[in-house]
């Protein structure tokens, strides 16, 4: 019996060896040490805004968030901007009116508008729909510890360009290491101090990779910090009742246990 579980569990780890090498050669991902990571992490206000600054500023013109409501940048464990911040920043966007279908300007209850226009896709879950990397060394325990890798996988695209082009079918490609078969036809969007932040940060092309990757996570997972508060509890929880039931069966078979048999 034991034999065949280790030749089953060396059997399984090497599927998962060959999985990930093979997910390895469709980009190179590095992990990134972020603030809400493990079990006890939790986003970074300062980092959110400044994500929301370059979402804003350079990621709006082609990539919409239409399953995020404006409103949420003011909750607890966000971005946390003062509502009045929130309900100036709404006034950027318009939307269609569902009772008239003519456009207006946004509000804070309305959700950040879908952006079509350019072809590109919508950016709310996509820290959770890319899965970043498998590692390390192929077993693919790396997810139970550093998440599914999402962040980082946007990170690396936006910070994996080359400089090289190359031309096909009438369209121009972009050299990314971080991108699978390694051309993109995204345009790098990203250059040093392309924004300003208002707190001073350096805006190079990795800190501002990292920051509206941050920002990108909360959106797809804004009731994270909630979630990983109430896994907290619910172990202790465990631990607890664990505990009374072992020294309740204790106190019930005591008797029986301490008998001496003749």
């Amino acid at each position: 019996m034991f034999r065949k579980i280790a030749i089953s569990a060396v059997s399984a780890l090497v599927l998962m060896s060959g999985g990930a090498m093979a997910a390895g050669g469709e980009g190179h991902i590095e992990d990134v040490a972020f603030s809400f990571e493990g079990p006890f992490g939790k986003f970074d206000k300062n980092q959110l805004q400044r994500g929301l600054q370059v979402y804003t500023e350079v990621c709006s013109s082609c990539h919409g968030l239409k399953f995020v409501p404006i409103r949420t940048l003011a909750d607890e464990g966000g971005p946390q901007l003062p509502e009045d911040q929130v309900r100036a920043y709404a006034k950027n966007f318009s939307v269609v009116d569902k009772d008239t279908g003519e456009d207006r300007e946004a509000v804070a209850t309305d959700h950040f508008p879908a952006n079509t226009g350019a072809g590109a896709p919508d950016l709310s879950l996509m820290a959770k729909a890319r899965a970043g990397f498998h590692g390390p060394y192929g077993t693919g325990m790396s997810q139970l510890f550093n998440g599914i890798g999402g962040p980082e996988y946007i990170h690396a695209i936006l910070a994996g360009y080359s400089g090289e082009t190359k031309e096909e079918a009438g369209e121009t490609y972009y050299e990314n290491h971080a991108f699978p078969g390694g051309w993109i036809k995204m345009a790098p969007p990203l250059s040093d101090d392309i924004v300003t932040y208002a707190d001073g940060h350096p805006a190079t092309v990795d800190a501002m990779a990292e920051d509206v990757s941050a920002f990108l996570m909360w959106t797809a997972e804004p009731k994270l910090m909630a979630r990983k508060h109430m896994g907290f509890v619910a172990v202790l929880f465990l631990i607890g009742l664990s505990t009374l039931l072992y020294l309740t069966n204790k106190r019930l078979w005591a008797g029986v246990k301490g008998k001496k048999h003749a």
